[in-house]
């Protein structure tokens, strides 16, 4: 993969590497919203690959693809951020989701239901569920953030290059608050347990998760909503 003057050769690097920078975009857009495009984040990682070919350095000790990964990743970032992919209004419904969850936690001193939560945020039962639907880019890899916090999106939490004070990974390495996430999930109701533990340990889909329990996908994207921004409100503790 290399020319005779010891540098990387793009053009044999990029066959090699393509599929990585397809399985990496494949992964992140499993995770966020249908209006997200495959293509897209391939191209932006393809131009990630690139750069990293480009600044690659073998004296300074990390393998090429552990380097290439960070920049296709960054890369693909950055795309979606500047594609804006969620809204605003999104993120404010996610709040107010979990505030009327959590209001309606303390009033009924337990579970609430969806009736109830919807009755919380003063919408009929039907609007709540088209709410729940256009917040399925709520996910649990940005369980850091249970405050009320700024404006500031999953993707400037979740990119593993940055500086942060909170690193969701060692927070998840953390026993106490793996037991504390554990214990929030037993509590779930059934389906929406039935729902997390599908789609993040048997890594199914939410057309799949639908076909076991007979309802639609976008169904189960209300349910999986729903059982995250619980689980935002149990572990608020940990923000």
């Amino acid at each position: 993969m290399y020319t005779a003057r010891g540098t990387l050769d793009q053009q044999s690097a990029v066959v090699e590497y393509g599929p990585m920078v397809r399985r990496v975009a494949a992964q992140m857009i499993a995770k966020l919203p249908a209006n997200v495009e495959l293509d897209d984040l391939v191209q932006a990682g393809m131009i990630g690959l690139i750069d990293a070919l480009s600044r690659y350095q073998a004296d300074q000790g990390a393998q090429f693809e552990t380097f290439a990964m960070q920049r296709v990743r960054g890369a693909m970032l950055d795309e979606l951020r500047g594609a804006d992919w969620m809204p605003r209004s999104v993120r404010r419904n996610q709040r107010a989701i979990e505030a009327a969850i959590r209001k309606a936690e303390q009033r009924h001193k337990r579970t609430p239901g969806e009736r109830e939560v919807a009755a919380e945020l003063g919408l009929s039962v039907e609007d709540y569920q088209k709410m729940l639907g256009e917040a399925r880019g709520a996910q649990l890899v940005y369980l850091d953030d249970f405050g009320e916090g700024g404006e500031d999106g999953f993707l400037d939490r979740y990119q593993p290059e940055s500086s942060s004070d909170v690193d969701p990974g060692a927070m998840l390495r953390d026993e106490r608050f793996r037991d504390a996430l554990i214990g929030a999930i037993e509590e779930l109701p059934e389906r929406e347990k039935l729902v997390m533990g599908m789609y993040y340990e048997q890594e199914m889909n939410l057309k799949e998760i639908g076909a076991v329990l007979g309802v639609t996908e976008s169904r189960i994207s209300q349910l999986h909503s729903q059982a995250v921004a619980r689980l935002r409100v149990k572990l608020r503790s940990w923000s």
